[in-house]
C-alpha cells in the first residue's frame, strides 16, 4: 500500500483560474475573462489507497487575482482594462482570503467529485468540484460558483446593458509530483 502523505500545492505545482462570461444587450463590447490567482495554497492529505479518505483545504489571496486574458469584445483587452478589472476585483472581494475545506471526496477511478465549503465575502456555502485525472498525479478540477449566493452583485456597465453572468467557473490544474511534501500524515500509513 502506498503511504498517506501530506502535500502543499502552490502556483509552483498548479494553476488556479476563474473564468467569467458576459451577457446583456451590449455583451459584444465586453470580454470573457480568464483571471489567475497568483498567491494560493492547498494542503492535501493524499491517501492513494483510498482516495475517499483524502482531505483538501485551500486558501486564495483575493488581491492576487490578475486578469490574464479577455476574449471577444469590440477591441482587444488593454493593460489599462486589465488594471481596471483587477482594481474592481479587489474592491468587490476586499482583503479576506477565500477558503475551501473538503467535507467529502467521492472517487470514480482517478476521477470523481470533491464536496466542500467555500467561504467567500463573509458567506460560507457548499460547493462541488468535478475532478478528472488521466494518471492519478495530474488533476484538473472545475466548479461553478454563483456570485449572488455570496452576496456579490455581478459587474454591470452601460446601465446594465453589459454585465457578467452570475455563474463563474473555477478551474484548477494540479501536479502532485511538483507538490511540496510536508511529510507523512499522522500515523504515517493508511488506516
Amino acid at each position: 500500500m502506498a503511504p498517506v502523505t501530506r502535500l502543499r500545492l502552490t502556483p509552483d505545482s498548479g494553476h488556479l483560474f476563474i473564468l467569467t462570461r458576459r451577457e446583456g444587450l451590449a455583451a459584444r463590447v465586453g470580454h470573457d475573462l480568464r483571471i489567475e490567482a497568483t498567491r494560493w495554497y492547498a494542503q492535501v492529505t493524499h491517501n492513494p489507497s483510498d482516495l475517499s479518505a483524502s482531505t483538501i483545504s485551500a486558501t486564495i489571496e483575493p488581491d492576487s487575482l490578475k486578469t490574464r486574458e479577455g476574449t471577444g469584445g469590440a477591441g482587444p483587452l488593454t493593460d489599462r482594462d486589465r488594471a481596471e478589472i483587477d482594481a474592481n476585483i479587489r474592491r468587490v472581494l476586499g482583503s479576506s482570503p477565500l477558503t475551501f475545506t473538503s467535507t467529502r471526496i467521492v472517487p470514480d477511478g482517478a476521477n470523481g467529485t470533491i464536496e466542500g465549503e467555500l467561504a467567500l465575502n463573509g458567506v460560507t456555502r457548499p460547493v462541488r468540484l468535478e475532478v478528472t485525472s488521466d494518471d492519478g498525479v495530474h488533476y484538473r478540477t472545475r466548479a461553478t460558483v454563483v456570485q449572488s449566493e455570496y452576496g456579490i452583485r455581478p459587474y454591470r456597465a452601460f446601465l446594465g446593458a453589459l454585465k457578467l453572468r452570475d455563474q463563474i467557473e473555477v478551474q484548477i490544474e494540479a501536479d502532485l509530483d511538483r507538490a511540496e511534501r510536508i511529510g507523512p500524515a499522522p500515523g504515517g500509513a493508511p488506516e
